[in-house]
């Protein structure tokens, strides 16, 4: 008897081939499942004929004969949709669409979410079906607002009931801020800020209100501002805003290269280890006061000036010595000093009297006004 407690078999790993077509940026998932119905998709040989089917990585896709490639880095623009033109890579009536008017060495992109056609404003662009099916769903709670100019005399207080939400023809529209700024003659400038998005949710919600939108403009997706590119202009999203902002990292992007150090750069010195500084030129110290500076070794003290720790060495006849008597210098003459002599020291501080010389008579205290007083 077979014992089937044993663990199942596992599933083989990998993603469903809609999915793989639209992460290549051939197409979206529906229409992927609409290629596969066609039998344009051949894996390892053999033509699909559900979607069903789960690809490996060692498996080999084939589109219209073709194979397919390794999906490229995941990338996003920032697109300035002008009014007029159709957010769809074919439309039925022959309108012209705004992938008609995008530069060819972009490649095939897809839109994140949809302008219509009277709409303008901020429209994301990517490569990565996958990426843009994420960012469109209302669970990543990024804010999309607008700029809308509506027809009519607004009353603001109407729009404080819309933080509800609201249901119109059986279909029930999520929060929406409604902020009004300016009245302008007949027409009323507001910004709007929801986080669904669904299909003229805007101009159904306002119709729904009594106002005509005659004009709206999308300010931001999310993170993602409109800011000043012109109108028609395309800008890609640096790679390091798609990290911080998306968290895609080059485990996603098997195209992604790795950070590595270049000539520019240079690499940290490693913990524990202290980097030695460069020599510098040795400056000998100053001497000290009162002490000669030591001669070079090459070089003789001068005669006179003694050397370190050493005696002077005086050359010809030696100083007569002063001969030692009894008798005292002549005192200074006193009296007054002739004409062209030196005058006398000023004193050192204010208020402070020279001092006598030797023969001087002591000058008696008073001075002009003690004299007039004796008078």
């Amino acid at each position: 008897m077979s014992d089937d407690t044993g663990p199942a078999k596992a599933a083989p790993k990998g993603d469903r081939i809609a999915k793989v077509l639209a992460r290549a940026g051939l197409c979206s998932r529906r229409d992927a499942e609409r290629w596969i119905e066609d039998g344009r998709v051949a894996v390892d040989g053999k033509v699909l004929l559900t979607p069903a089917f789960v690809v490996t990585p060692g498996s080999i896709v084939v589109v219209d004969g073709k194979p397919l490639k390794e999906p490229e880095p995941s990338k996003l623009w920032r697109y300035h949709k002008p009014a007029g033109l159709v957010t769809s890579h074919r439309d039925e009536k022959g309108r012209e669409t705004l992938f008609d008017t995008l530069p060819p060495e972009l490649g095939r992109v897809i839109s994140v979410g949809r302008l219509d056609l009277n709409s303008e404003g901020l429209l994301l662009l990517t490569n990565d079906g996958e990426l843009a099916r994420k960012l469109e769903l209302p669970s990543t709670g990024w804010v999309r607002r607008y700029k809308v100019r509506v027809h009519g005399t607004v009353e603001p207080e109407r729009f404080l009931a819309l933080t509800d939400g609201v249901i119109i023809d059986g279909v029930r529209y999520g929060e929406i801020k409604v902020e009004f700024e300016r009245q302008k003659g007949s027409n009323a400038w507001v910004t709007v800020a929801l986080t669904e998005g669904k299909n003229r949710e805007i101009r159904k919600v306002f119709e729904h209100l009594g106002y005509d939108v005659t004009r709206l403009l999308r300010l931001s997706y999310g993170p993602f501002q409109l800011g000043l590119l012109p109108r028609g202009a395309i800008e890609e999203v640096p790679r390091r805003v798609l990290r911080d902002q998306l968290g895609l990292g080059a485990a996603k992007d098997k195209g992604a290269s790795r950070r590595t150090l270049t000539l520019k750069e240079e690499p940290a010195p490693p913990r524990g280890k202290v980097r030695i500084p460069k020599p510098h030129r040795a400056v000998e110290p100053a001497p000290k006061r009162g002490r000669p500076p030591a001669p070079a070794s090459d070089e003789r003290p001068a005669e006179g000036r003694p050397a370190y720790g050493k005696p002077a060495v005086r050359t010809g006849a030696p100083r007569a010595a002063p001969e030692r008597s009894g008798e005292r210098p002549a005192p200074r003459p006193s009296g007054p000093k002739p004409a062209g002599a030196r005058a006398e020291r000023a004193p050192s501080r204010a208020g402070d009297a020279p001092k006598p010389r030797m023969g001087d008579a002591p000058k008696k205290p008073g001075g002009p006004r003690n004299a007039d007083r004796r008078r």
